[in-house]
């Protein structure tokens, strides 16, 4: 039944495109760019309220943020798409046993941050409002979080941030794009289209938007952790991020999937934070 509607709206914007390109491509642009899920639900918001919440602003869209106070480093953590802070639970326990300061944040369109779509790049400029405010030493980033980590320092080079971690995170943004334009089923016109919408909104092209390239020009020890089964996030795009930067080490798991959330991973995070 997924798979049915899936093709059905690809369809619908597909059909649309013979009379504008311009309203199908920002149809889809839409669609790619809003999150379905990712706002707490009733246990997640249980856990989110033993933290301290902050609200904090980008150009008047709210930023909220959730801290666990500790007396070592200040870790940040930057979840992915469709998801909250929340997702961190069981790491964030980790991290309070062994007295780390935990900072998180929720991403634009995600958990209690506002704004009614998402980008990579709004991500990233929040996740510096962030940085700014508390100062960490080390960046936990999953999935686009890990994108969104790696643009932030490429662009800002904050200079208290000393460790990263990138679990599943993307290289390639147009490998995404293409993903999801294969996925829909859209047409040329459609997708030709969208990548026209995306360089002259955001300024870069698709293809231009690499992580492997933004890596290659920041400082901070980083721990690259990717599951060669992952079937979100394709695990060449580990050892392109890898071979793009020196000052990495790369751990590969063997049937965690993309979330990456167990004890396995946490022992890899804690040896590299304690290393």
């Amino acid at each position: 039944m997924k798979n049915t509607l899936v093709k059905l709206v690809g369809l619908s914007v597909n059909t649309s495109s013979f009379i504008s390109k311009s309203f199908a491509a920002e149809k889809a642009l839409s669609i790619f760019s809003t999150p379905l899920k990712g706002r707490p639900n009733e246990e997640q918001s249980d856990f989110l309220n033993t933290a301290f919440k902050e609200e904090l602003q980008y150009n008047n869209i709210p930023i909220m943020t959730y801290r666990w106070l500790g007396k070592k480093e200040t870790v940040l953590l930057v979840h992915g798409w469709e998801s909250n802070s929340a997702r961190w639970k069981n790491l964030i326990h980790e991290l309070k046993t062994k007295d780390y300061n935990i900072v998180a944040l929720d991403a634009p369109a995600h958990g209690n941050s506002g704004s009614k779509r998402f980008n990579a790049l709004l991500y990233a400029e929040f996740i510096n409002v962030v940085a700014k405010k508390y100062s960490p030493s080390i960046i936990i980033g999953h999935s686009v979080g890990g994108m969104a980590s790696v643009y932030f320092q490429h662009t800002h080079q904050i200079s208290s941030i000393q460790k990263m971690i990138l679990l599943g995170a993307p290289s390639e943004f147009s490998g995404i794009l293409n993903r999801y334009v294969e996925m829909l089923g859209y047409n040329r016109r459609v997708s030709n289209q969208l990548n026209s919408i995306i360089r002259d909104r955001f300024g870069v092209t698709p293809k231009e938007f690499s992580t492997s390239k933004f890596i290659s020009n920041i400082t901070p020890k980083t721990l690259i952790i990717h599951d060669e089964l992952d079937k979100i996030i394709p695990y060449q795009d580990a050892l392109l991020l890898k071979n793009a930067y020196h000052n990495s080490k790369l751990i590969t798991t063997n049937g965690f999937g993309h979330s990456l959330n167990n004890a396995t991973v946490s022992n890899h995070i804690h040896s590299f934070l304690e290393g």
